[in-house]
């Protein structure tokens, strides 16, 4: 299975041309993922006819949640699965980088409470101890987790993803992301035993208007300082051969 990381309806687009056949719904990507608009999730379920899940993820920075930004979260949560979405992405943690079982028990509850998959983000890389926080996650009945191995890229987290595919395994999900590309998503699957992997399958599109008057908009580095992220289709079909998946989509 690969699952595509989309920050737009565009992107679903382009995800799903390419074969992919789950996403993960977000906006604002250069901030880590945040919730993506209703009508964004609405456009996608009409006319892609893909598997969805919807980022819940109200602002940039940790996932230490107050009171506020977790009220916010839970109707996202129920606006999401109630208008399509196939499962919610999400992470709470304490200040102390353990799992905040209450705010992610409730969040779980509210999605299997529709039927849909609950799906534990990379929040998972920023705790305090990986075993622990599987041990509780499986306790709380989330679906599947998106880990890099506690690394900034998964081929750097090799060695624990393959410890936690070995022991997790058979009782959740494991879904390996960050800096997963054609030319190393077979090895890592290989190597780790995973069958699952998330990628972002980037490009970029510029838009001359990004930097005008010495005001700028910019968030790419350079060269892409005048561009904004996309998915790319071509990217997404080499991705899908390299793993092994090209007869599956008709490729």
């Amino acid at each position: 299975m690969l699952e595509i990381c989309c920050g737009s309806y565009y992107d679903a687009v382009q995800a799903a041309s390419g074969g992919a056949k789950r996403i993960e719904l977000n906006s604002g990507l250069h901030l880590g993922g945040l919730t993506p608009s209703l009508g964004t999730l609405e456009l996608v379920k009409e006319h892609c006819g893909i598997r969805t899940v919807a980022m819940v993820r109200p602002r940039g920075g940790g996932f230490c949640y107050c009171k506020e930004d977790f009220e916010v979260m839970e109707m996202d949560t129920r606006i999401l699965v109630s208008h399509g979405a196939d499962g919610i992405a999400f992470g709470c943690l304490n200040p102390d980088a353990t799992i905040n079982r209450e705010q992610n028990e409730r969040l779980v509850s509210i999605i299997h409470e529709y039927g849909k998959e609950a799906v534990f983000h990379r929040a998972f890389d920023c705790t305090d101890n990986p075993y622990r926080s599987m041990e509780i996650l499986i306790d709380m009945g989330v679906d599947r987790v998106l880990t890099s191995g506690l690394k900034a890229k998964a081929v750097e987290g090799t060695a624990l993803l393959k410890e936690l595919q070995a022991m997790y395994g058979d009782r959740i999900e494991i879904l390996a992301g960050s800096g997963i590309n054609a030319g190393n998503a077979r090895k890592l699957m290989d190597d780790t035993g995973l069958t699952q992997v998330h990628s972002s399958c980037k490009d970029w599109v510029e838009d001359p208007t990004t930097i005008v008057n010495s005001v700028s908009y910019a968030f790419g580095a350079a060269p892409n300082e005048r561009a904004y992220d996309v998915v790319s289709e071509e990217l997404v079909r080499k991705l899908l051969i390299s793993i092994g998946e090209a007869g599956e989509t008709g490729l």
